[in-house]
C-alpha cells in the first residue's frame, strides 16, 4: 500500500504530528535529520520498510487489540520522526537510547514546540522562539505607528493553536501596555491572528 510520509509545509506538518499523531496516542519519537549526503526518498522507504509502518488501520486495530505497538513515519525536507504508541515493538529495542516521550519531551522542530499534555496534543511556540518574538514586539512598541504594527502581527507565521494565541496575546498586552504608558494608541486585537488555517499535510490527493 502507498503509504505518504513527505510533509510539502511546515504547517503541514506540525498539523499532521500534532491532530493525526500526538492527539491519537503516537507519544514516543526518535526525531533525526538526514545528512546532505543520503537520499531522503531511499531513507523514508528504508526507515518504513524497516519497522513494517505501511499497514492498513484494520491491522493498525489488530496490532493495538494484541499489545503491539503502531508507527507511523513522517519527514519535511531533512527533518524526521518516527513516531510510536504504547506497546512492544522492535522500534524500542533498536532505537532505544534516542526514545523520548512527548508527554514529558516536547519535540521541536521549526520554532513550534509540539507535546501531549493534560490528555490532549499540545502545539506552541518554543520558549526560545517566543522569548525572541515578544523581544522583537517590545522593541518595536513604541516606535512604529499603529498599523505598522498591526502589519507586523498579522504576518507572523506562527499557526494560531489555542497554546499560540495564548503566547500572542501576552506579547499583545505587553506591547500595548508600553504604549499605554506612552500615550500612544492600542493596537487593536483584530491585529492578532487567531484563525488556524487547516492544510493538506501531504499536499493535494
Amino acid at each position: 500500500m502507498q503509504y505518504r510520509c513527505v510533509a510539502t509545509s511546515v504547517d503541514g506538518f506540525v498539523q499532521q504530528v500534532a491532530v493525526a499523531y500526538l492527539a491519537r496516542g503516537y507519544w514516543f519519537y526518535v526525531a533525526g535529520r538526514i545528512p546532505p549526503t543520503k537520499d531522503p526518498e531511499h531513507v523514508d522507504q528504508k526507515l518504513v520498510a524497516r519497522y513494517g509502518i505501511a499497514v492498513s488501520q484494520k491491522e493498525r486495530c489488530r496490532r493495538k487489540r494484541v499489545g503491539l505497538a503502531n508507527m507511523q513515519y513522517i519527514r519535511h525536507e531533512r527533518f524526521f520522526l518516527l513516531m510510536a504508541t504504547h506497546g512492544q515493538h522492535a522500534f524500542f529495542e533498536d532505537e532505544a537510547e534516542q526514545v523520548r516521550d512527548a508527554r514529558r519531551v516536547a519535540i521541536r522542530y521549526a520554532g513550534y514546540s509540539m507535546s501531549h499534555r493534560n490528555g490532549r496534543a499540545s502545539v506552541r511556540i518554543a520558549p526560545d522562539e517566543y522569548t525572541r518574538l515578544k523581544a522583537y514586539f517590545l522593541e518595536l512598541a513604541c516606535h512604529r505607528p499603529v498599523d505598522a504594527l498591526s502589519a507586523e502581527f498579522t504576518r507572523i507565521c506562527f499557526q494560531p493553536y489555542a497554546p499560540v494565541r495564548v503566547q500572542l496575546l501576552n506579547a499583545w498586552r505587553a506591547v500595548n501596555r508600553l504604549r499605554k504608558a506612552a500615550g500612544y494608541e492600542g493596537v487593536p486585537l483584530e491585529a492578532v491572528p487567531w484563525q488556524r488555517r487547516i492544510v493538506a499535510p501531504f499536499g493535494a490527493s
